[in-house]
């Protein structure tokens, strides 16, 4: 609860596009909170952030990292995130590697979750219910080298 990552990804499965926003602790790689919207829109950041404050409850001067999309740098982000205490960091324009971390998980849960779908064939509530178990799967289950392959949560409760 130092350091926060955040983006959002598509997941372009079924007959529309999805977006899938996330919360990532950087301690433990933890995914902390996650959404998943059929538009992009600021909303769709704000009760991600929201569930993730909710749930960790953290302390004042957390760091929240993110890119320089529309819906970070709105006032309405902005303003959630300094009223609960946070400090905002954007990555440089044009520069993917400062958010690398929760660009490579959208890129495993892609791989990994979906890698037996069809992409037209899913439905809405089938393409919620594989990120919701790979969510469970990558926090619980699936062990990271850099965590002493242990599973985030694991490593979480090894430093308590």
């Amino acid at each position: 609860n130092e350091k926060w990552v955040t983006d959002i990804t598509y997941l372009p499965y079924g007959p529309s596009m999805v977006y899938l926003s996330t919360i990532m602790d950087l301690y433990n790689n933890e995914i902390v909170a996650f959404k998943v919207s059929t538009s992009q829109e600021t909303k769709l950041v704000l009760s991600t952030l929201r569930e993730a404050l909710e749930k960790r409850k953290p302390a004042e001067g957390i760091m929240i990292h993110t890119d320089q999309g529309a819906v970070y740098t709105s006032y309405a982000f902005q303003n959630m995130a300094k009223e609960n205490g946070m400090i905002t960091s954007m990555s440089r324009k044009g520069n993917c590697h400062d958010n690398a971390v929760i660009e490579s998980f959208h890129s495993s849960l892609k791989s990994e979750g979906f890698k037996d779908q069809k992409r037209s064939s899913l439905s809405h509530c089938k393409l919620v219910n594989i990120v919701n178990q790979y969510m469970s799967y990558y926090n619980e289950i699936r062990i990271q080298a850099k965590l002493n392959y242990l599973s985030p949560i694991e490593y979480r409760g090894q430093a308590a």
